[in-house]
């Protein structure tokens, strides 16, 4: 069944609104909670509420799951938010410059317990959730493994790997903590509705099939929230991010159809006019988002295991207004797949 639920419809938690963060923590903003400014000594300044907030974002908190420190901090936060039992402790090293998890470290033994708390981050930071029954979480796993095996991706170690199905009748993006293994190893995170390509339509593509990697050699960018001449903000408001896979190959669906290039982006789109409407076709063949998820992935580094590892070597990118700490998990593949559905599944967004 189709969800909205969440913990507040902000993807926040009121964690302690009273407590004030230390006066030498930089870029601070009051209200912060001294408890949290204490387990997280560095953070994204992209996850800065604006000033006079009070409450930290959800979304930002899975940047530091490795470290053992946050077991306590999560759940309080699970607690918070009314989710009942609190996710279990993510055991492995504290955060930082790394090459990531290997198929025989640490991390990856601890995989399958990371996810369980990543999906408990998830369903508090991501209010517009599909309940896809486990069924079809494994069909999906098993077609995009052989995705990124026919375009030679395998993954060398656990990482996060978005999915997403453009059938007209499911339009739907998916997130798994994938193993290296079988897709059984596969852990679902969650999903939410997206809107693809829709054909007919002037410079339309059907949004293009395969497995694409996330670069800094096509670099992201972030919306300015400037609205085109029908009122539309087509990223979204100011400050989100545009995940960028570059200029692919794409099906056009005007003047009698064809090959063509497209430029390939996940983004977010106006809160108002159009994330309302996602779960059917709409884009111009790019993958529009909730702006929820769009701030889960850029404020986690879900999908910047290359920008992660450009860092570390020493290059910046303007998009972070600081460094940002290295997840552990990050992947870089998103698989675009058609499941050919020819029946709106019960757990997708009801037709409208």
């Amino acid at each position: 069944m189709y969800s909205l639920a969440s913990a507040d419809g902000n993807g926040v938690i009121d964690v302690n609104p009273r407590a004030a963060a230390p006066s030498d923590w930089p870029g601070r903003r009051p209200g912060y909670s001294a408890t949290m400014a204490a387990a997280i000594p560095a953070r994204r300044q992209s996850c800065i509420p604006p000033a006079g907030a009070r409450a930290w974002p959800v979304v930002a908190l899975g940047r530091w799951l490795a470290g053992a420190a946050l077991a306590g901090v999560l759940a309080g936060a699970a607690a918070v938010a009314g989710d009942g039992a609190p996710p279990p402790p993510v055991p492995g090293p504290g955060p930082g410059p790394g090459p990531g998890p290997g198929p025989g470290s640490d991390l990856a033994t601890t995989a399958a317990a990371a996810a369980a708390t990543w999906q408990a981050l998830f369903a508090l930071a991501v209010p517009m959730r599909l309940a896809v029954p486990p069924a079809a979480q494994a069909a999906y796993a098993a077609q995009a493994r052989q995705a990124l095996q026919d375009a030679a991706a395998g993954l060398a170690a656990p990482q996060f790997v978005l999915v997403v199905d453009r059938a007209a009748e499911v339009q739907a993006a998916l997130l798994y903590l994938a193993a290296p293994g079988a897709a059984a190893d596969w852990a679902w995170i969650g999903a939410v509705p997206v809107a693809t390509g829709r054909p007919g339509g002037f410079e339309h593509f059907l949004t293009p099939l395969g497995a694409f990697r996330h670069d800094p050699a096509n670099p992201d960018f972030r919306a300015e929230g400037t609205r085109n001449e029908f009122g539309v903000r087509g990223y979204g408001v100011q400050g989100l991010r545009v995940f960028d896979f570059g200029w692919v190959a794409g099906e056009r669906t005007w003047g009698g159809g064809g090959p063509g290039t497209l430029r390939l982006q996940v983004h977010a789109t106006d809160p108002d006019l159009l994330e309302p409407r996602l779960g059917q076709r709409g884009s111009k063949g790019c993958v529009r988002i909730p702006a929820a998820l769009n701030r889960f992935l850029d404020h986690n580094g879900v999908l910047d295991a290359d920008y992660d590892a450009a860092q570390a070597r020493g290059q910046r990118f303007w998009l972070f207004a600081q460094p940002p700490l290295p997840n552990p998990w990050a992947g870089r593949w998103l698989v675009v797949l058609d499941s050919a559905s020819a029946r709106r599944p019960d757990w997708a967004v009801p037709r409208r």
